[in-house]
């Protein structure tokens, strides 16, 4: 047995020192090497630690091995542990809304698909365009969903977002874009793009009804900074009199992924380059629809292979929001430009530019870090950028989280959608 556990060791020890070596300095081409440094210095450990183990007696090697798989027993069943939590957090949610009257939706995302494609044949979910990111045998590169099609979103407040997508995919009413003028044009990721309401308590709704003009919002779930600069470039018509960028805190991981895309990149290295993506919708509909087949087929291995890399354990351990994004602060040269070309672009279509900060759940958090919203703020004033801090609101309130669902990590609810909206619509009008 001892024999067994020398090799094993070193082996195991070896391809994980490797492995991180492939995704560090191979997938990422060394972007983002300092997430990477914790997970060195651990296989490094190891790595010296299955060579130490050679060298013990017997009964010590006998000793840690039991070491080993006590751990191993732990880690796992810690993870088991958060996984089942967040069901239970799941449970709370439902227990409050039924205390308050109402029934809670239990339904899964593909559980609501299946019911709303038994009557309209066209219904869809949610396809982020950052799923197409590590992609490379497209030719386009979408930046929006299925068009014409109600599009199921997730379920926060006790009901599921579904909404009718416009012709080009995005969440807005279809006549919008027959506007001969936008008053409010939004860019940006989830909240952008509404998640957890439907129609009208949205940002782009609200700012409909407050300023009784037309809106139009390119915000999808899960952007980062390049595809909304991307979607600015691709989608925007010229007759625009103010571009709203919301941008959230958890923005600035996806942006890693999108630096590493050939297409993407392009829309910073040349700007007269286009995918004239409103003439593929046809094209980008058959490739949404293609992702939410495999999507739907690869959900439980997905989810094993979380498990399998102690996904959720060691996010808490090692403290990190995203255990995927890479992209941080420390050096902002790519977000820096592409906040100035996106100014730039305002600029060129006579509209005013506003950069809003729009707070996320953990921003309230006791052990919060400010670092990143600093950076930020003060990324955007050297750029003599119209800067909104959303903050403001949430201040103003006696409990923060009363704005977000439950008093959970989400998106806000409909008050706090209500409430920022009126913020934006007050600071950009003028008296």
């Amino acid at each position: 047995m001892h024999r067994f556990f020398n090799f094993f060791f070193i082996i195991t020890s070896a391809l994980l020192f490797l492995f991180i070596f492939y995704r560090s300095e191979i997938i990422w081409s060394g972007n983002g090497r300092e997430y990477y440094y914790i997970y060195y210095a651990v296989s490094i450990i190891l790595i010296i630690f299955s060579i130490i183990f050679l060298y013990t007696s017997s009964i010590i090697k006998t000793y840690i091995i039991i070491i080993f798989f006590s751990t191993l027993i732990s880690l796992y069943s810690y993870e088991a542990y958060l996984n089942l939590t967040d069901n239970s957090v799941m449970e709370k949610k439902i227990k409050l809304y039924k205390e308050s009257g109402k029934d809670f939706d239990t339904r899964t995302i593909k559980q609501v698909y299946n019911d709303l494609k038994k009557t309209d044949k066209k219904a869809s979910v949610k396809v982020s365009p950052l799923e197409y990111v590590k992609l490379k045998d497209i030719e386009i590169y979408p930046l929006s969903g299925v068009s014409n099609s109600q599009t199921v979103y997730q379920n926060e407040n006790g009901y599921f977002m579904i909404y009718e997508s416009d012709r080009y995919g995005f969440n807005n009413p279809d006549e919008e874009w027959n506007s001969e003028e936008i008053e409010y044009l939004l860019i940006g990721d989830s909240i952008a793009h509404g998640a957890a309401v439907n129609r009208p308590d949205d940002i782009a709704s609200q700012l409909r009804i407050l300023s009784s003009k037309n809106v139009l919002s390119l915000g999808y779930s899960a952007n980062g900074p390049l595809i909304e600069y991307a979607a600015l470039r691709e989608y925007a018509p010229k007759n625009i009199k103010k571009i709203i960028w919301l941008f959230s805190e958890n923005d600035i991981g996806g942006l890693g992924y999108e630096l590493e895309n050939k297409i993407l990149t392009k829309y910073l290295k040349n700007l007269k380059f286009t995918q004239n993506l409103k003439s593929k919708q046809e094209e980008i509909d058959k490739m949404a629809r293609k992702m939410i087949s495999i999507s739907s087929k690869s959900n439980q291995k997905f989810t094993f292979f979380r498990f399998l890399k102690i996904y959720e354990t060691r996010k808490l351990l090692l403290k990190q929001d995203q255990i995927s994004e890479i992209y941080s602060l420390k050096n902002p040269t790519e977000l820096i430009k592409i906040i100035k070309l996106a100014k730039e672009y305002a600029e060129n279509i006579d509209a005013e530019f506003y950069f809003i900060y729009m707070p996320i759940k953990k921003f309230f958090d006791k052990n919060y870090d400010p670092s990143d919203y600093e950076g930020i703020k003060k990324i955007i004033k050297s750029l003599n950028v119209n800067f909104i801090d959303i903050n403001n609101v949430f201040d103003r309130e006696d409990n923060p989280l009363d704005l977000f669902p439950f008093k959970m990590f989400g998106h806000y609810n409909p008050e706090g959608y209500h409430k920022v909206s009126k913020e934006i619509f007050d600071l950009t009008t003028d008296k």
